[in-house]
C-alpha cells in the first residue's frame, strides 16, 4: 500500500468511517481499576493504527456552587493552559506536532477530554492527561485569559444569535430547585466574583482519580497500555472524602409554565420543553423514539405537516436532554413569513395529540428502528465515538457494556409504549411553553 493510500485511509477513518467489522462481532474491552480509585477501559481495534484517549471527569454545571455557576466548563478551558511540566499555551501543541487532534466538552453532568493519536503516540497523551489531572496550571494568569475566552463565547453562542438564549430561558422555568436550572455556561458575574482559590478549589475537588474514567480505544497492546497507565496515574493521589453530588429532588410539573421573550428576531418561534425522566430510566429509549417521530428528518411527522403540507412553519427541531437526573425533551419551530405563533403551536400540538389518541403505523414503527439502528452504528463509528460512549455508559448509567446492548433496548419499545410515554410525559401540564417574538412587538 502506497503512503498516500495509508494517508487517506487514516483520514477517512478519523473522520468518521463505520467500524463495521467490531460492530458485528461487539465492541470488546476489558477493564482495571487503580488503587487510587481511577477507572480504566481498554479496547483494542487494529484495524487501521489510530488511538483515542478519552477522560472523563464525573463533574458537570450540576456540581456547582449557586454562587459561582459556570465553573465546570471555564475548566473545560483553562485545563489547556498547561501545567507544572507544561508551558502555558504548550498543551494542544504536544498534540498537533505529533499529527493528531485534541478537544473537550461539558455538560450538565460530565466534562471530558480527548485525543485522537497515531497510535504510536499513545504514551504521550496519557503523560498529557496525567499532567492534566495531577497539577494543571490554576493561577489568575489563566484565569484571567480564559475569562475573555468564555465571555466572548457567550456573546457568540447566545447574546448574538436569533433564538440563541433559548436554552437559558427554558431552564430557567422548567426547573425551580435542581441545578440543572442554570446552563453549562453559568453567569459571568459569578465568574468574575470568584477568586483564585475558589478556582483552586474546584480542582481539587472534582479533577482526581477517583472521579474519573479513562478509556483508550484502538490500536493498542493492552500489556503495554496498562503499564502506562500505571506509570503515569497510579501515583496521582485519591481525594478522601465524599465527592459532591447534588441530592435534589426536583418537584414534579403541576402545570404547564408559559411565557413570552421578546427578542431581535424576525420570525416568532415556539419552543416546547417536556420534563422526562434520567437517562437511567427505560422510559427514555421509548421517548427518543417519539421524539424521532414527531421532528427528526424529513419525513418526520411535524416536519411533513407543518413544514411541507400546511407550511406554518421554516424549520422543526428536536432534541432530548438525556441527563443524570431528569432531563427535558425539547421540540421548537420557526413560524413561516405571516404565520401567528398561536397558530403554529396549534398545529405542533394536534401532531402530539395524534400520537397520544392513536398507536403509530407499522410502517413508521419500522422505519423509527432502521433510523435507531442507523444511529447507533454512526455514534460507534469511529475510535473516538466508541471511547466517548463508553465513558459516557459507565459514567451515567454504571454500566459500559450498553454499548453493545442498547440498542436491544430500543428494539424492544414497541409501538404502544411510544403511544403510552407520549399520554405520560407530552402533556401540556408537563412542559414549558416559551413564545420568542420580535422586539417591535413588544407593547
Amino acid at each position: 500500500m502506497t503512503l498516500a493510500r495509508k494517508i487517506a485511509l487514516l483520514l477517512a477513518f478519523a473522520v468518521g468511517v463505520p467500524s463495521l467489522f467490531a460492530q458485528e462481532r461487539g465492541i470488546e474491552f476489558e477493564t482495571m481499576k487503580l488503587d487510587n480509585g481511577l477507572e480504566v477501559i481498554l479496547h483494542q481495534d487494529k484495524s487501521t493504527p489510530i488511538v483515542a484517549l478519552a477522560v472523563m471527569y464525573h463533574v458537570g454545571s450540576k456540581n456547582e456552587n449557586p454562587d459561582r455557576t459556570g465553573f465546570a466548563h471555564f475548566f473545560e478551558h483553562l485545563l489547556f493552559e498547561g501545567s507544572e511540566n507544561i508551558e502555558r499555551g504548550q498543551f494542544d501543541k504536544y498534540i498537533q506536532n505529533a499529527g493528531g487532534t485534541l478537544n473537550a466538552y461539558t455538560s450538565s453532568d460530565v466534562t471530558c477530554y480527548f485525543e485522537i493519536l497515531p497510535s504510536n503516540q499513545l504514551e504521550l497523551g496519557l503523560w498529557l492527561e496525567s499532567e492534566r489531572m495531577l497539577h494543571a496550571k490554576v493561577d489568575q494568569k489563566g484565569v484571567e485569559t480564559q475569562r475573555e475566552v468564555v465571555k466572548e463565547e457567550m456573546r457568540q453562542r447566545y447574546d448574538n444569535q436569533p433564538y440563541g438564549t433559548f436554552l437559558l430561558e427554558v431552564l430557567d422555568r422548567a426547573y425551580t430547585k435542581h441545578p440543572y436550572q442554570w446552563p453549562t455556561i453559568g453567569s459571568m458575574d459569578h465568574l468574575n466574583a470568584a477568586t483564585e482559590a475558589d478556582y483552586i478549589n474546584f480542582y481539587k475537588d472534582f479533577y482526581v482519580p477517583n472521579n474519573a474514567v479513562l478509556v483508550i480505544a484502538g490500536d493498542i497492546e493492552p500489556k503495554q497500555a496498562k503499564a502506562w497507565v500505571e506509570q503515569y496515574f497510579s501515583s496521582i493521589p485519591a481525594k478522601q472524602g465524599k465527592i459532591y453530588r447534588p441530592e435534589v429532588e426536583e418537584p414534579a410539573m403541576k402545570k404547564e409554565v408559559r411565557d413570552t421573550i421578546f427578542d431581535q428576531v424576525q420570525l416568532p418561534a415556539v419552543f416546547h420543553a417536556y420534563r422526562i425522566p434520567s437517562v437511567q430510566d427505560k422510559d427514555i429509549y421509548a421517548i427518543k423514539m417519539l421524539n424521532k417521530l414527531l421532528s427528526e428528518g424529513e419525513s418526520s411527522r411535524m416536519r411533513k405537516a407543518l413544514v411541507d403540507e400546511q407550511q406554518k412553519a421554516l424549520t422543526v427541531f428536536n432534541y432530548a436532554m438525556e441527563m443524570e437526573d431528569p432531563g427535558l425533551a425539547i421540540t421548537f419551530a420557526i413560524t413561516s413569513a405571516g404565520v401567528d405563533a398561536k397558530d403554529l403551536e396549534e398545529a405542533m400540538d394536534a401532531e402530539v395529540e395524534r400520537v397520544r389518541d392513536e398507536l403509530i403505523s407499522e410502517a413508521e414503527y419500522s422505519k423509527l428502528l432502521n433510523q435507531v439502528e442507523s444511529d447507533f452504528f454512526t455514534d460507534n463509528a469511529t475510535m473516538f465515538g466508541i471511547a466517548n460512549n463508553l465513558a459516557t455508559y459507565h459514567t451515567l448509567q454504571g454500566d459500559a457494556n450498553l454499548i453493545n446492548t442498547e440498542l436491544e433496548k430500543y428494539q424492544a419499545v414497541t409501538r404502544e409504549d411510544i403511544k403510552r410515554v407520549a399520554n405520560k410525559y407530552f402533556q401540556p401540564s408537563n412542559r414549558v411553553a416559551l413564545y420568542y417574538l420580535p422586539e417591535p412587538a413588544k407593547p
